[in-house]
């Protein structure tokens, strides 16, 4: 089995990157691949495209899984913390608190609306499509360690699990985010600030990018991008 030549374009560059970044030379990867230097060369040029068990030996040798190698993202766990702190300190309702289902969803709104202006994630998660809705498997982990930190509040006395910020984070810097991040977390959280759990969890799930994949799946970023501009958000 091999990745098509339509995957390669999109990960030629991320590759040639991230060998850059790391010190490599052409000539090392394609040794560690067992590969012509040329035959690498057409890799990083989008010409070749990468058979299954070289394209794990060079996710391994990246330190990177094999998903965030083709879809040319590295997940930003900091970043993607700071995308929480700002919905929360972002009017995302009244009262400062939204349901724990309600923000996975925002963040995913951020993410692939982000990816369909710019080609690229905010926070370089991978989404999976789960049952209630389109979930990184590191969602659950950045909030049990923001609550443990101290960061946001968790109410799970009621029918709902509801987050807030913490007084403490409030003096927290969002370093990670730029401006137009911040902008664009705000224009989505105003426009469902006053909408039920339910409401984003139906507008998700009847999303192009929802739709056509499988149960667990990873969501595809490029999928967004054939979506009509009034339903990205």
């Amino acid at each position: 089995m091999r990745y098509t030549n339509r995957m390669a374009n999109q990960y030629a560059s991320f590759i040639k990157t991230l060998r850059k970044d790391r010190g490599l030379s052409q000539l090392e990867i394609a040794d560690r691949l067992k590969i012509s230097r040329a035959s690498y060369i057409a890799v990083e040029q989008g010409k070749r495209d990468l058979a299954v068990p070289e394209a794990e030996k060079l996710a391994g040798l990246f330190g990177i899984s094999v998903n965030e190698l083709l879809c040319s993202s590295i997940p930003q766990y900091e970043k993607y913390k700071h995308m929480i702190l700002a919905y929360l300190r972002g009017g995302v309702s009244n009262d400062g608190q939204v349901t724990k289902t309600k923000l996975a969803k925002l963040l995913y709104l951020a993410d692939f609306a982000w990816y369909y202006d710019n080609l690229k994630s905010m926070s370089g998660m991978q989404y999976r499509r789960l049952q209630y809705g389109p979930v990184p498997d590191m969602y659950f982990r950045a909030v049990d360690e923001l609550e443990s930190e101290g960061r946001i509040l968790i109410n799970r006395k009621g029918e709902y699990i509801l987050i807030s910020e913490s007084q403490e984070s409030k003096r927290e810097k969002l370093n990670e985010l730029e401006k137009d991040e911040i902008n664009l977390i705000g224009d989505i959280a105003g426009k469902w600030k006053d909408k039920k759990t339910q409401e984003i969890v139906n507008f998700t799930h009847n999303q192009l990018p929802y739709k056509i994949c499988l149960p667990d799946e990873i969501i595809p970023y490029e999928l967004i991008t054939q979506e009509d501009p009034d339903h990205v958000y």
